[in-house]
């Protein structure tokens, strides 16, 4: 059974790749858009993203959850095995429609484990497998058509395949932190309902580069499925 070389620059990728990887670019313009212009929006409040944080995690019960300031530009995270949110210097300590939204979001993943959300706990256990298709896919890939070895192509496939398995599961973790961000924030009047509308903006932004990142991982899986698998049949 012969398979057809990989060739890094073919049809496939003209018409599925780099339609997708616009997309990912202009989500990422995006994102940093809202984020600058909602940064230049003080609340009415004075709420800081790490008073939007703290306030969520002690609405929610959550006393065991320390929020810390981290460096890095939008490294915002939630780190479940150490209980603690990380704000970034433009989110943690700044008084802005962006930072309390992005802060919210990422209390609201501390309440989605806190709660056993099926999604993130999903994802979670996934996290390992999907770190080693990452490393191997492309690997075994290319070692499969040095050695014209089809099971190592497909084994190659299937890893990258777990990677598109992963982002789809974390679309709706995504999403969902950021509604439970954004009802919180409104329920207990933290934003008003302009600035609520600001931060909606903002994080809906980000949630589309995590729906742009799925459509290039989906885009790059169909073109490995018809490029490979389009030379199962040339002997």
């Amino acid at each position: 059974m012969r398979y057809p070389y990989y060739v890094p620059f073919d049809i496939y990728y003209l018409i599925l790749v780099l339609p997708a990887i616009l997309f990912s670019l202009i989500a990422q313009w995006k994102v940093n858009s809202a984020f600058k212009k909602y940064s230049r929006a003080p609340t009415r409040r004075g709420a800081t993203g790490a008073d939007a944080a703290g306030a969520i995690l002690r609405q929610n019960g959550l006393y065991d959850i320390r929020v810390e300031r981290v460096g890095g530009r939008l490294s915002d995270h939630f780190d479940p095995k150490k209980k603690v949110i990380r704000l970034s210097e433009q989110v943690g300590g700044v008084s802005s429609v962006a930072a309390v939204g992005i802060a919210a979001h990422e209390a609201g993943h501390a309440v989605q484990h806190a709660t056993g959300y099926g999604p993130i706990r999903i994802r979670q256990a996934i996290i390992p497998v999907t770190r080693v298709g990452s490393m191997l896919a492309f690997p075994l890939i290319i070692a499969g058509l040095l050695l014209a070895n089809g099971p190592l192509i497909d084994a190659g496939i299937l890893l990258f395949g777990l990677m598109f398995v992963f982002q789809l599961v974390t679309l709706p973790v995504e999403f969902d932190a950021s509604r439970r961000a954004l009802q919180t924030l409104e329920g207990n009047h933290m934003l008003d309902e302009t600035e609520i509308a600001g931060a909606k903006k903002v994080l809906s932004a980000a949630a589309m580069t995590y729906v742009a990142a799925l459509a290039v991982t989906l885009a790059q899986l169909l073109r490995l499925l018809l490029v490979f698998g389009g030379g199962r049949g040339r002997r």
